[in-house]
This record gives structure tokens, sequence and C-alpha cells, in this order.
């Protein structure tokens, strides 16, 4: 599977982005999909995942009820609804693929990644 992912950009605190990563070769129905972030000098930490089926998510304690992961099969796309961000946001976002049974939050497990979108928000 190839991601491409998209919808970054620069935004004021107390804003909101939609992160799209756009999936081909084969269905997100396949995998357990994953958003990541690293920020400068830190190490890539897990954002936020959704199952295969799509009917369960998991996210970091950082983005809990700012932060929503959903997918959408008829266009092979996972997003990431992020409201109320803050300074802290600030980092190159990923999403990733993986064949494990669970979601996972660390990114060993996730054999697939996209490029990274840079999310910037200013104070």
């Amino acid at each position: 599977v190839q991601l491409q992912a998209s919808g970054g950009g620069l935004v004021q605190a107390g804003g909101s982005l939609r992160l799209s990563c756009a999936a081909s070769g084969r269905t997100i129905s396949s995998y357990n999909m994953g958003w990541f972030r690293q920020a400068p000098g830190k190490e890539r930490e897990f954002v936020a995942g959704i199952s295969r089926s799509g009917i369960s998510t998991d996210y970091a304690d950082s983005v809990k009820g700012r932060f929503t992961i959903s997918g959408d099969n008829a266009k092979n796309t996972v997003y990431l609804q992020m409201n109320s961000l803050k300074p802290e946001d600030t980092a190159v976002y990923y999403c990733a693929a993986g064949s494990q049974i669970r979601i996972a939050t660390t990114d060993a497990w996730y054999a697939y990644w996209g490029q990274g979108t840079q999310v910037t928000v200013s104070s």
C-alpha cells in the first residue's frame, strides 16, 4: 500500500485542520491505520489509530477530546480532524498502515508510511 498525507499548514492556536491520508494499492480496510507526529528534537509519537473495521479508535492522552480519526472506505482515505490546536501540536504528521491484530501505539508495528505533512500552530 502507498500512503499520501496532505492537509497540513499554518494555523493559529485554537484553530482547526483536517489531515488526509490517501491510500492506493490496497484498501484501508486491510490495515489498522495510525497517525504519528514528530516535533523537532523529539521522537516520533503516536497520535491516533483506527482499526480495520473502523469501529475501534485510540488516541494519545494529549489529543483526546480535540482530535478525531476516521476512515472513508469509498475514498480509501483516513482523516485526522484536529480542533483546538495548541502550539505544542506543531510537528510533522505521518500516516501509517499496519497488519497487527489491534491498534498499535508504537511505530514499529506499522510497515507502511506516508511522507509526512507539516503542521505549525502559532501562539
